[in-house]
């Protein structure tokens, strides 16, 4: 990927306004040139063939999937929506349906019993399964609240098959994953998509609402969703020394102990603005469309990341805007030393959600070593969510000490540094994880640590 100079910034606009007056301006070159009628025949064409099923053919083989009490939940949910919506008409309209309603009443003679006894039947409710799938599908496709049937693999080649609609966020499906596989709720599960074809994976954050993401698979994507631990998930809070202190001297980070790290949190995460990491180094950049990598010096900023330019120092004035983090997730990778001839195999990519293919849009970066990896990683993390990922953790220890405030937490911490030698946690032993291997999962026979 080639960067452009500071006069070429200068004269180009950045390269997410680019992209987004691009698709703009097809996108209101295609309207105007489809006549209106046509234009209904389409959305109405693609209201049909809206997808309803992630890790399925078909809606009707993911139906079949779902456990008998889930299959009744969702036919209780929709039909009190298509209830509520009928009675959600206007009044004008509900005035003069009834005015109709009683005109042609008084126009009928009163209804016999035969009448009533077949209305009684037709108000009798499914009873068979194949029978709730078809009254299922027709109801989905007029539901409002957009609902999926996901499958989730779990790591023991098995799956799980759930209902999500819009409004869930990852935090709620986990939630009900840890009923139904009755795993303990460590902090570290995670929902994580994968894409085999770009080689890469992302844990979704515990506030990102599941069907966002999903919908942007394409319709025969073979990207999967997977029920994961991944000890990286929190790491920034359990450990924070190690993203904050990064540039003191061993000796001075080898001692810290948990009330040292409930401080190191309250001064980054508890105040009134985010402090972001303060990260910069070489990263290795690949050029666009071609398998080459090239070293350039990035520093870390809450609203992206920035380079300096060849010839600069590394002043706030001579930094250029590489990437903002609103457009661009942040996706683990696998064998890009192989795939990509990179540097190591110690890399990250940044790309809209939206892209799901191989695209000149696509950022690729490489690290020297796991460590500056997963420095790189959560601190972008940490940038792009801010205190959003710190609520997280807050929600997701609360889940696993239900009874217990973070605040009662912290202060028997306290209680506990003053009763005992304070343990020490030494950055240098610290066990750097790599990402999991996602593709394909542990084997069953695997029995996970």
């Amino acid at each position: 990927m080639m960067l452009l100079s500071v006069k070429e910034t200068e004269k180009m606009d950045d390269i997410d306004a680019m992209f987004s007056d691009l698709l703009g301006e097809m996108n209101t070159l295609s309207q105007s040139v489809m006549p209106s009628a046509d234009r209904t025949e389409v959305d109405s064409a693609l209201q049909t063939e809206r997808t309803f099923s992630i890790g399925f053919t078909d809606l009707n083989e993911s139906l079949k999937e779902l456990e008998d009490h889930d299959l009744d939940a969702l036919m209780a949910d929709l039909a009190s929506r298509s209830t509520t919506s009928e009675c959600s008409l206007p009044t004008y309209q509900q005035a003069s349906s009834c005015a109709d309603n009683e005109m042609a009443a008084s126009a009928l003679p009163p209804p016999s019993n035969s009448a009533e006894s077949s209305g009684g039947l037709q108000t009798i409710e499914p009873q068979t399964k194949s029978d709730k799938i078809k009254l299922a599908l027709e109801k989905l496709k007029e539901a409002k609240v957009r609902k999926l049937i996901v499958k989730v693999l779990m790591s023991d080649s098995s799956s799980k098959i759930l209902m999500v609609d819009e409004r869930q966020t990852v935090r709620e499906v986990l939630d009900m994953l840890f009923e139904k596989t009755h795993c303990d709720c460590c902090i570290d599960w995670s929902l994580c998509e994968t894409n085999p074809e770009l080689q890469i994976e992302r844990g979704f954050e515990d506030h990102e609402h599941v069907v966002e993401p999903l919908s942007s698979w394409t319709r025969l994507s073979e990207n999967k969703m997977y029920f994961v631990s991944r000890p990286q998930k929190y790491v920034m809070f359990t450990n924070p020394q190690v993203f904050y202190m990064w540039k003191k001297k061993k000796e001075c980070s080898s001692k810290i102990n948990e009330h040292a790290k409930q401080l190191l949190l309250q001064e980054h995460f508890g105040g009134s603005t985010l402090i972001v990491p303060d990260l910069e180094g070489t990263l290795y950049l690949k050029e666009d469309g071609k398998k080459v990598w090239k070293p350039r010096y990035f520093v870390l900023r809450a609203s992206g990341i920035y380079y300096v330019p060849k010839g600069k120092t590394k002043s706030s004035s001579d930094l250029v805007c590489f990437v903002h983090f609103e457009k661009f997730n942040i996706y683990n990778t696998k064998h890009f030393k192989l795939k990509y001839r990179a540097p190591t195999d110690f890399c990250f990519m940044l790309k809209h959600p939206c892209i799901q293919k191989e695209s000149d849009y696509i950022k690729f970066l490489c690290c020297d070593d796991e460590h500056t990896l997963l420095l790189w990683v959560n601190s972008i993390r940490i940038a792009k969510y801010g205190t959003t990922l710190y609520k997280n953790y807050q929600a997701a220890m609360k889940r696993v000490h239900p009874s217990a405030s973070h605040e009662d937490r912290h202060n028997s911490s306290q209680v506990n540094t003053q009763q005992a030698p304070p343990q020490t946690t030494n950055v240098e032993d610290y066990p750097h994880e790599a990402p999991p291997d996602f593709i394909p999962p542990p084997p069953p026979g695997h029995t996970q640590v």
